[in-house]
């Protein structure tokens, strides 16, 4: 069928059961614009800033597994979508984002608005294109969604002058995808898993290191169930929450920097890390010489390139976390799970030394206690999303998980004003379930404009802000490593958020007691339109446990004792 560019981007959004895209339109793009403007078959969703929009298609693409994507135009309408970008590439979440370009025969003259995009997203993209003819529009975007969804996922971008989005060709979109350099190996070699396998029977003292690559791969069903086959302890990252439900007994908890003192001391006293899409980074590794030095490590991943990147693997495996852990199912019963017993023990004795836990204080509300309580109150109903700070390690610490794709954060990129415009993305993608963003005073106004794309679309997320007057995380290290000098990070002067929500449509919430809390999570979650409940919070509190960087897992700085009266 002859049809122009900008016809052939509608078509194979369609052709590849694209429900829902997130974007801002400008000059370069506005072809494709007007071609949304003729079709019904996916529902565009205007943003009011680019960042935003790539960050609701990672909220998309996190809690609904599918390929998110965003579309943008040139110039500053791509470098404000390249924070998305990059997050999306720490995280490896799978994403297409289409940008405009100046038409060809500008490129290289400065025009107006004209950026070089590929030369910029190389390094922060899985692949990405420059489109010079509209012949090759069907191929480069059947091969954007595979290699964005395949192996380990990513962002991929595509970039398209304006004249391209007009030109007339033939568009057959029956491709078959042949790409002689990438070819992810999805099946692991069965003769190292059995080996693996035979190790984890050896071991006295094995772990389950779970990463985020199990939430990608939709393996957390059937990593629960070699969990619970071989009665090993399992500590997960920060991207694997909800892999195991909170209440799993053979769930330890978070690793890592702020992970509990148990998690921290199993992985120290470990002789086995069953390593499953997890890439040992530096949040959980601290220094990498102590890191489980007298383990031995199975290291499962679906990228050749994390393996024995950081820490050595005895045992690498390369294929889809689902396929390996399936194989291991089968020789489960080379594992005798009652061996385990005095190592589960030993770890409980961890957990009731230093329990992952807080000082209650009847005077001020405490963060990790709001936290706690949207997880009393709504528990599994809820979709979790948080920006960057204090109030992101205190979610993934104390919010009860119960399923995979139930947590969406900002992990290696660490992005601030992430957490609004991602909720946005998961109630698009979950509109079955509430939407709920853990934010603190300072995240929250790096996207707020994003209170209008919600009144409009009629996404009511409810953003939850822990308002300590601080930019709180960078306070913490200032406190503890900088003598208490605080640089920078008073933020006292702030707007009225309760006004600010309702000048966009929204509701808003101020509270300072547990009662006045309960009241307005309840009214919001009836009213369901988009609400900032602000909570006055204790401004001095402090995230516990943490490894200090580059200090080792087993030397953490704990939360101190109360004195009993």
């Amino acid at each position: 069928m002859q049809m122009s560019g900008a016809q052939m981007v509608i078509e194979a959004l369609i052709a590849e059961g694209v429900d829902t895209i997130f974007g801002y339109p400008g000059g370069a793009i506005m072809n494709v614009y007007d071609e949304i403007y003729k079709q019904n078959k996916f529902k565009h969703i205007l943003n009011r800033h680019e960042q935003a929009s790539v960050h609701a298609a990672e909220g998309y693409a996190k809690a609904s597994g599918k390929v998110g994507v965003a579309l943008i135009t040139s110039g500053p309408g791509f470098t404000n979508a390249v924070t998305g970008l990059a997050d999306a590439y720490m995280d490896s979440i799978p994403l297409v984002v289409i940008s405009g370009q100046v038409p060809m025969s500008l490129i290289g003259t400065d025009a107006f608005q004209e950026i070089d995009a590929v030369g910029i997203s190389r390094s922060c993209t899985k692949h990405n294109y420059l489109v010079t003819d509209a012949k090759d529009l069907p191929r480069v975007l059947k091969e954007a969604f595979y290699i964005a969804a395949s192996g380990r996922p990513g962002p991929v971008h595509v970039d398209i002058p304006k004249d391209v989005t007009a030109q007339i060709e033939e568009f057959n979109y029956d491709i078959e995808i042949n790409l002689e350099t990438y070819k992810p190996n999805v099946k692991g070699n069965t003769r190292q898993i059995k080996k693996a396998v035979e190790a984890i029977a050896k071991a006295r003292r094995p772990l389950f290191y779970l990463g985020g690559g199990i939430i990608n791969s939709n393996a957390a069903y059937e990593v629960r169930e070699l969990v619970h086959k071989t009665g090993i302890p399992a500590v997960e990252t920060f991207m694997a929450r909800g892999t195991l439900a909170h209440d799993d007994k053979l769930l330890i908890s978070m690793l890592g920097m702020h992970g509990s003192y148990a998690a921290n001391m199993a992985m120290s006293e470990t002789d086995l890390v069953i390593g499953l899409g997890a890439r040992f980074d530096d949040r959980v590794t601290g220094k990498l010489s102590e890191f489980a030095k007298n383990a031995g490590v199975i290291h499962v991943d679906i990228d050749p390139a994390s393996i024995s990147k950081l820490v050595n693997a005895d045992f690498p495996i390369v294929g889809d976390i689902k396929n390996v852990v399936l194989e291991m199912l089968g020789l489960s019963e080379l594992i005798d799970s009652n061996k385990y017993k005095s190592w589960r023990d030993t770890i409980n004795n961890f957990d009731a030394l230093h329990p992952l836990t807080f000082h209650e204080d009847s005077q001020r509300l405490k963060p990790q206690w709001v936290i706690q309580r949207v997880g009393e109150l709504l528990g599994d109903s809820a979709n979790i999303s948080t920006d960057v700070g204090q109030h992101q390690m205190w979610a993934a610490q104390f919010y009860p998980f119960t399923r995979p794709r139930q947590w969406i954060s900002s992990g290696g990129l660490g992005t601030m004003g992430f957490g609004f415009p991602a909720a946005l993305g998961v109630k698009a993608a979950s509109p079955e379930k509430i939407s709920i963003n853990f934010t603190g005073d300072g995240s929250i106004l790096m996207n707020c404009q994003e209170l209008m794309t919600a009144v409009e679309q009629k996404l009511p997320v409810i953003n939850i802000i822990l308002n300590n007057n601080f930019l709180g995380m960078v306070r913490q290290w200032q406190t503890l490593f900088y003598d208490k000098r605080h640089s920078q990070t008073d933020l006292s002067v702030q707007p009225d958020f309760v006004k600010l929500s309702e000048a966009f449509g929204g509701l808003g919430y101020r509270v300072h007691t547990k009662e006045e809390f309960d009241a307005a999570l309840k009214d919001a979650v009836e009213k369901n339109v988009v609400a900032f409940i602000e909570v006055i919070v204790e401004r001095f509190e402090n995230v516990m446990p943490m490894v200090p960087s580059g200090g080792s897992l087993f030397n953490m700085m704990l939360l101190e004792k109360k004195e009993k009266k």
